[in-house]
């Protein structure tokens, strides 16, 4: 009876605003998006509508408790194990999770992306390559501003307000600690093509099962 081989797991983690979406879509793009699952951890957000909409402003969305984060350890390990399953679909504009799935066939790859997916230990241990994207804290905040205001429905000074009192505090707390999990660390993101080009030869490399010194 033939069998499967497990299929490998990408992290790509980084600040808000790091570029990780990019470096993700330059893999997807050379790897190939037919042989890849992507599962970006923001649409994992707990479900707010039960709160009325000034309490769900409140809600600390940096911080790792605003996340379902078993649901998508147990998405990856069906993945994994070769089973389908439905990714949930967040409304960043009412800060509540919608009754509308994705369906995400196993594939070759997995993709997870998030700020915060290297700060849990139980997603840490099913992750095959880490990779950080480091981006300077200027950068990443005009990416988030432009954002949010462009995607998301939100004022300047919202944005200002948020990312002073949570976004930065967390990144601080958080995300930058768990740069030391990092197999790779990629200042800039998609935008360092030499990185990119090592990254996806290793990739390639590793789907090839080749030996990777």
């Amino acid at each position: 009876m033939l069998t499967r081989e497990t299929p490998l797991v990408i992290a790509i983690a980084g600040g808000s605003g790091s570029g990780k979406t990019t470096v993700a879509n330059v893999i997807l793009q050379r790897v190939g998006s037919h042989r890849i699952a992507y599962l970006p951890h923001d649409a994992y957000y707990r479900d707010l509508s039960d709160l009325g909409p000034i309490q769900r402003a409140q809600v600390n969305f940096d911080h790792p408790d605003s996340l379902e984060t078993d649901l998508l350890v147990q998405h990856i390990r069906k993945l994994k194990n070769w089973e389908p399953i439905e990714l949930p679909i967040y409304d960043f504009t009412t800060h509540s999770r919608t009754n509308r799935t994705v369906r995400i066939e196993p594939q070759r790859v997995i993709i997870v992306e998030g700020i915060l997916i290297f700060v849990e230990p139980d997603l840490r241990e099913l992750f095959d390559v880490k990779i950080f994207v480091d981006t300077d804290p200027d950068i990443r905040f005009i990416r988030r501003l432009q954002r949010d205001l462009a995607e998301r429905g939100r004022t300047t000074e919202n944005v200002i307000k948020q990312y002073l009192s949570t976004v930065r505090p967390m990144h601080l707390e958080f995300v930058e600690p768990s740069k030391r999990y990092a197999d790779v660390i990629i200042p800039e993101g998609g935008l360092n093509t030499v990185a990119m080009d090592m990254v996806t030869a290793r990739i390639e490399a590793m789907l090839r099962g080749e030996t990777i010194p």
